[in-house]
């Protein structure tokens, strides 16, 4: 989807962080933006960042994993801005690090229905405005979901396990949707960003419904030897641009940490299907 000038976008996630950044970075491009956020203030925050680049804006306060939050949303949307041509799905959340075995049913069920079901469930509020404008109008219209590294390649050293089965299970529904909405003229990429400069772990934490424990204690913030090599939240914006603008899949914010890694993966897999080849012919 190249042309964005004058077109709405919609942000979740997009008080903070990789949201923000994203949002803002839209914004220079044009678009008039919606940012939705769990964080009412944060929300209201980025929307007049939004505003001072020139373009119109809407700050609202959303919970991504409520249907009737977000329907609401989708609502004032559409009669504040318009149709929506962009979706941009952020809300996340991580979990404290621990092993994967020791995980309570409340841990992975928490971090799900954000990480995978909340992005499910904003599409499911946005998409039919969005299918019902390209077919009226030729439009087409783009989706982005953001997933992480963590969702190409897990690594157990880190103990993120959950978070990492989360984001797989993103990609994989942003690979299949891609699929099925490419002869509607709808694109659709999944954002796997490597390391990022956010307070993730702090709004997490303090965000964490009663349903599932309640707020958590807020973690230390990175450590600075991180945060010096860590990637700034506003410099992932253009990335997801540029990314939108050229219907990529995959958008990587490392590339060259990306490719080793991935294709180390794949190695692996092949080593594997080749050694079972190999017994095979014995």
């Amino acid at each position: 989807m190249e042309q964005l000038l004058g077109r709405n976008a919609v942000v979740t996630g997009g008080g903070q962080g990789i949201g923000r950044g994203i949002a803002l970075a839209l914004a220079e491009a044009g678009m008039r933006v919606a940012v939705l956020d769990i964080e009412a203030d944060a929300a209201e925050r980025t929307a007049r960042e939004v505003a001072a680049l020139g373009v119109r804006s809407l700050g609202l306060a959303v919970d991504v994993t409520s249907e009737r939050s977000l329907a609401q949303a989708a609502a004032a949307v559409e009669q504040a801005l318009g149709p929506v041509h962009v979706l941009s799905n952020n809300a996340g959340v991580s979990a404290p690090q621990g092993k994967i075995a020791d995980k309570t049913d409340a841990d992975w069920q928490w971090v799900f229905s954000v990480n995978l079901f909340g992005i499910v469930k904003s599409v499911q509020a946005f998409l039919p405005g969005m299918r019902a404008h390209a077919r009226q109008h030729g439009e087409g219209g783009h989706i982005v979901n953001t997933s992480s590294m963590a969702g190409l390649i897990a690594v157990p050293e880190l103990e993120v396990g959950i978070y990492t089965a989360s984001k797989y299970a993103c990609t994989a529904y942003c690979e299949i949707l891609r699929a099925e909405l490419a002869p509607e003229g709808i694109g659709v990429s999944v954002l796997c960003p490597g390391l990022i400069d956010t307070n993730l772990s702090a709004t997490s934490a303090r965000n964490r419904p009663s349903t599932f424990g309640g707020p958590l204690a807020v973690p230390p913030p990175m450590p600075e030897e991180m945060r010096k090599v860590a990637m700034q939240p506003e410099a992932v914006g253009p990335i997801v641009v540029r990314g939108i603008r050229a219907n990529r899949l995959h958008i990587l914010t490392h590339p060259e940490m990306s490719i080793p890694m991935v294709e180390a993966r794949f190695a692996q897999i092949r080593r594997d299907a080749e050694g079972e080849l190999a017994d095979r012919a014995r």
